[in-house]
């Protein structure tokens, strides 16, 4: 039995601070972002975006060609929870209009969280083959203004139909897993930004990635010879582009060059977009499936990492007319008609959207019509509007 991805979603607030703006204005050599980190970009989160908001507006960007009546199951993947009882896929499965039999709760480890809603659904696809399970992955990276890990933020969501007629990419049942307790980043309960270590999370991120690539070649019998790409959980695209260097190592030259070529393919949005958190790896998946030319069946290796830490390293097998699922001049659109803010219009809106909103305020947003918004609290209970 096939189960894999068969629709792909992904949105980014409508604000972006460019990174030589931030550069300049914190007094660093922008060559140390354009090229030290490899970001362009940050997308910008305002009061009105949350991690319920953007995952509905990135579950919208497919969802008229989904049969609602055969989902499920719906998990959402975060690590920028609004609340710490009641789950985000809740606001979102009301929104959706998803009957009440739908499964629904949320998921947490870092930025490891997508990919393990991803295995929970393809065991429960395996139980129920004739139903499809939603899940995305959403989240706000934010680490505070002038901090070290200032531009390494960003913000997006990334939603996936997963079924058990997959047309994107079906999901080797062979997998890969590490995991410790590290303490990498951590964000505690007292903090609204998390704490990173961030020489001690590459060291660490690179020696999972090694890990389990080599146990899962054991595994499988494959080497590096037979992947057509690899894409990365990127929390800026330098980090994939290290990892990636250690899964060169030993390759014939054109395997080199191919799996080179499309690491750059599978970082292009996430240039422009920073870090996602939880839908990063799939970013890099998306990214690398628009802007690359595959044959299928392409073998694709996947490496997601979560800081605290696991690490995981499973492959698919893309799918013929995968493409046609695919709207890559609609998700650049998206990011070319985003507001341009300066470095003291970012740092006003950091500010006011790491503060919840006074009570029963009702806000207000910029977004373009149709999409969601966090629309403030009434009595206590978070409120949400389409544009």
């Amino acid at each position: 039995m096939n189960i894999g991805i068969d629709q792909i979603g992904f949105f980014t607030p409508n604000k972006y601070l460019d990174m030589v703006d931030l550069a300049k204005a914190r007094g660093i050599d922008p060559n140390k972002v354009l090229t030290g980190i490899g970001q362009q970009q940050m997308a910008v989160a305002d009061q009105t975006q949350d991690i319920v908001s953007m995952g509905i507006n990135a579950t919208l960007r497919y969802w008229d060609r989904v049969d609602v009546r055969r989902v499920g199951l719906l998990i959402v993947a975060t690590e920028s929870g609004i609340d710490q009882s009641k789950a985000a896929a809740l606001f979102m499965k009301q929104a959706l209009h998803l009957p009440g039999a739908v499964r629904a709760f949320e998921v947490k480890e870092a930025c490891y969280g997508l990919t393990a809603a991803v295995m929970i659904a393809r065991d429960y696809l395996a139980a129920h083959p004739n139903q499809t399970a939603l899940v995305i992955g959403s989240d706000i990276a934010r680490y505070g203004v002038s901090s070290s890990g200032e531009v390494t933020q960003g913000a997006g969501s990334i939603s996936l139909l997963l079924s058990t007629k997959p047309a994107i990419l079906a999901l080797r049942a062979e997998h890969s897993n590490w995991s410790d307790d590290i303490n990498d980043f951590w964000r505690p309960n007292e903090s609204p930004f998390a704490k990173v270590d961030g020489k001690y999370s590459k060291e660490v991120y690179l020696d999972f990635f090694t890990k389990t690539f080599k146990t899962y070649q054991a595994q499988t019998g494959f080497n590096g010879n037979d992947f057509s790409a690899i894409v990365y959980h990127l929390p800026f695209t330098k980090m994939g582009f290290k990892a990636n260097q250690l899964a060169l190592a030993n390759l014939d030259k054109p395997a080199q060059t191919m799996l080179s070529e499309h690491f750059i393919a599978s970082k292009q949005l996430a240039m422009r977009v920073g870090n996602i958190y939880t839908g990063s790896l799939y970013l890099s998946l998306l990214s690398l499936l628009e802007r690359a030319t595959l044959t299928t069946p392409a073998l694709i290796g996947l490496f997601s990492y979560g800081s605290g830490a696991i690490g995981e390293f499973f492959a698919g097998e893309l799918q013929a007319g995968y493409d046609k699922r695919l709207s890559p001049a609609d998700d650049i659109a998206m990011l070319d008609v985003r507001q341009r803010v300066s470095v003291a219009e970012y740092e006003a809106l950091f500010e006011l959207a790491a503060r919840p909103p006074k009570a029963n305020q009702v806000l207000t947003s910029d977004e373009l019509p149709g999409r969601w918004y966090f629309a403030g609290t009434k009595h206590g209970v978070r409120q949400y509007r389409q544009q």
